[in-house]
């Protein structure tokens, strides 16, 4: 059975996150494309481990549509002074979602510490507090 999914959104000005499905990254079961409706927005996704990490990046306008492959961190970013609507599709009923700094830095027991400092170059400190920020 073909399945596919449809959401809208309201990205606040300045980039403000009003919908909070919209900043999820991984869709790991369905490539996502996302056509914006009004405003002015920049999207774009990351190739992991491939080319240098290369970054696909583009500033949509009204009409404009952006693909994002199945499994590619990805963001959407309001660039204007006022509200951006957007519609997206995905290629199934049931997408999934990975957001990326909940999984890593609000697992459940929390990872440690000192391996997350040195995986992300960062002060163990900084990822403490990010834990904290990001526990369940």
């Amino acid at each position: 059975m073909l399945g596919v999914k449809v959401a809208g959104c309201q990205l606040g000005e300045q980039g403000k996150m009003t919908s909070s499905w919209y900043y999820n990254t991984p869709t790991p079961e369905a490539p996502k494309s996302c056509s914006l409706l009004r405003g002015r927005s920049t999207s774009g996704s990351c190739r992991q481990n491939q080319d240098g990490n290369r970054l696909f990046t583009k500033i949509l306008h009204k009409g404009y549509v952006f693909v994002f492959p199945i499994g590619l961190i990805h963001f959407q970013f309001n660039v204007a002074k006022y509200p951006a609507v957007a519609f997206a599709g995905f290629g199934s009923q049931n997408p999934g979602t990975i957001t990326i700094a909940n999984a890593v830095f609000g697992s459940n027991p929390p990872i440690n510490p000192e391996v997350l400092a040195k995986a992300f170059i960062l002060d163990k400190d900084v990822v403490e507090k990010l834990q904290k920020k990001s526990a369940p």
